[in-house]
């Protein structure tokens, strides 16, 4: 069996106002290089972006990786770490019923499958400096009207 490439991934989401237009990015570390993800929707929620942020950076892995992924979103940390295999057992409803952003919860699902992922929350803006790029390209994405 091959080794797993190791790539290290930071992610967010930013949307302002909340809901409203919104950005996310990506950055992507391996082999001393780096790739920067990023992108836009003009209707979603800072959720939905934080989401979207994970899925493309997982989506751009070209091979079954070995990763630790960066978020300071506890939204996405807790859902994949602690929620998803409730949300699976019960067809993607929550215990109390409909379960918000399902698409995008199915479509992390799929996009972790082949990976290995070790997931870690750092606290927003609290220093990390690869999480505060991250955080100002979400930013820098949000489309203005």
């Amino acid at each position: 069996m091959k080794d797993l490439q190791e790539i290290t991934i930071y992610t967010d989401g930013a949307c302002d106002p909340n809901p409203g237009p919104g950005g996310w990015a990506a950055i992507l570390i391996y082999r001393k290089k780096e790739q920067i993800l990023s992108g836009s929707e003009f209707d979603t929620t800072n959720n939905r972006m934080e989401l979207t942020a994970a899925i493309e950076a997982l989506k751009a892995l070209k091979e079954p990786s070995k990763i630790n992924f960066f978020t300071d979103s506890q939204y996405l940390k807790l859902g994949i770490t602690e929620w998803m295999p409730n949300w699976r057992a019960r067809n993607w409803r929550r215990k109390g019923g409909k379960l918000a952003n399902v698409d995008l919860w199915k479509a992390l699902d799929e996009n972790i499958q082949t990976h290995q992922i070790n997931w870690h929350w750092v606290r927003g803006h609290s220093g990390n400096p690869n999480n505060l790029r991250v955080d100002n390209l979400a930013r820098k994405t949000i489309p203005r009207r």
